[in-house]
């Protein structure tokens, strides 16, 4: 009799099929899904949604942002706290 391995995709025992026909649904950039969102550094509850409570600038896997996008999210955040409309950190 044969022994299963263990690896990532069979863990439990179970068959591969449940691995095979799960999909990860991918992430839309915010900015490109809607043509009508103009990102602003002088406005700052817009920009909270791209910050943690901490003051952190969220990273592109969380937010679902493109490149081009982050990076103009972090100008804006960084313009926004440049002004001291947004805090730097909050302990």
């Amino acid at each position: 009799m044969a022994e299963k391995r263990f690896n990532r995709r069979n863990r439990n025992n179970d068959s591969d099929d449940d691995y095979k026909t799960r999909r990860i649904r991918k992430k839309v950039c915010p900015l490109c899904a809607d043509r009508n969102f103009v990102l602003d550094y002088k406005n700052p509850e817009q920009l909270r949604k791209f910050v943690n409570e901490k003051g952190k600038i969220l990273p592109r896997r969380t937010t679902g942002a493109c490149a081009k996008h982050q990076r103009d999210i972090t100008t804006a955040v960084n313009r926004c706290r440049h002004i001291a409309m947004l805090p730097y950190s909050q302990n």
